[in-house]
């Protein structure tokens, strides 16, 4: 979980950096368009970002949590599915449009952490090996790890810079 604790660090850097005008600047990524997946209409704000990551650590350790607890359940919970999860992350921007950029900030920290503790629970063969726990299928379970932690701060990065390159051209 390297990956996952640099970038997180890298991220927080990022966010430590942003000006008034870059935290007060809704995001707007119309005119670029190269940017026509969902997440650059759905996110006006850092908070907005935080909450994705922050939604999807949750994701991971329930899933995990109530898995090795002996009750399955998917990962993308009912009633959606990896075809419908755009509209998920719709329903948590929504569920989080009263949420304040300091309580995200909170939430996304707290979450990251005990996403890396519960990694630390496992050996790097039960992670990295596929079919070690019948419940994640055909991936390895470190694979959902890195999606929601490097791989997402990756994501996060990428949104702010563009975001920042945004705002240096107005």
């Amino acid at each position: 979980m390297v990956a996952a604790t640099d970038n997180y660090k890298k991220l927080n850097t990022l966010i430590s950096g942003l000006t008034e005008k870059e935290l007060s600047t809704p995001f707007d990524f119309a005119d670029d368009e190269k940017k026509k997946e969902a997440h650059w209409k759905r996110d006006k704000n850092l908070r907005d970002v935080l909450i994705h990551l922050y939604e999807w650590h949750q994701l991971l350790l329930s899933w995990v949590h109530s898995n090795l607890d002996e009750e399955p359940q998917p990962f993308i919970p009912e009633p959606y599915n990896w075809k419908t999860y755009g509209d998920m992350n719709v329903e948590f921007w929504k569920k989080h449009q009263n949420t304040s950029l300091e309580e995200a900030r909170e939430m996304v920290e707290k979450t990251h952490n005990e996403v890396l503790c519960l990694a630390e629970t496992f050996s790097n063969e039960e992670l990295f090996t596929k079919g070690v726990y019948q419940w994640v299928g055909g991936s390895a379970l470190g694979s959902y790890f890195v999606s929601v932690t490097s791989s997402h701060y990756d994501w996060a990065m990428k949104k702010l810079k563009a975001h920042i390159r945004n705002c240096k051209g107005k």
